[in-house]
């Protein structure tokens, strides 16, 4: 445990190459990342990227694929029923959390203060602890009660990122595409990376 520890949990929203790309930066860059998913993420996760995550078993090299290895970072991985989890806890100390995807199903869970599963409590904790929380929504159109959850998040302290590319930086791929909000994911986390294009650069 150490405060620059980071936490990442992956939804069933679409856009899982936006949270799996952010785990492979991060380990990268040598952090140590505390991982935890959602079973509805790993639906997406192979609808997406034809990926089959175990939970019960869970295998880096299942998430990253060939990109697993010799990575200098560390993956903690906690089971999102494990209420036994450091994170779960305040005491435990962190750098910040990401949910990336984030569902709308997570952003209500967490505007009400639902700590239905492990995802659910770790947010919870790092908005009591006045910790970084960065929720990434991949949804559209937004009703109002959505609108209202993200905004319930937000004045409770945490950031709220949503998936939106930019064309400004001129993306010639998909990939360029998610790596701008990775990118901008990393950036909010104090996190130095050579991930995007710069407005004036």
């Amino acid at each position: 445990m150490a405060a620059t520890d980071l936490v990442l949990a992956l939804t069933g929203a679409s856009g899982a190459p936006y949270g799996v790309r952010l785990l492979e930066v991060l380990l990268r860059l040598g952090r140590t990342v505390h991982l935890t998913i959602s079973p509805a993420a790993v639906e997406v996760m192979e609808l997406e990227l034809e990926r089959r995550v175990r939970l019960d078993h869970f295998e880096l090299g299942d998430l990253l694929g060939d990109a697993a290895a010799g990575l200098p970072g560390r993956v903690a991985y906690h089971d999102y029923r494990n209420f036994q989890a450091g994170i779960a806890s305040g005491s435990f100390l962190t750098a910040g959390m990401v949910i990336c995807p984030c569902s709308m199903g997570t952003v209500a869970a967490i505007a009400h203060g639902l700590s239905q599963n492990l995802i659910h409590r770790a947010a919870d904790v790092h908005l009591k602890e006045r910790r970084k929380l960065i929720l990434v929504p991949r949804e559209t159109p937004l009703h109002l009660i959505q609108l209202r959850n993200l905004a319930a998040c937000a004045e409770a302290g945490a950031v709220v990122l949503p998936a939106m590319p930019a064309f400004y930086t001129r993306p010639r791929t998909l990939q360029d595409q998610v790596d701008f909000i990775v990118g901008r994911v990393c950036d909010q986390l104090g996190v130095e990376h050579q991930l995007l294009r710069r407005w004036g650069t």
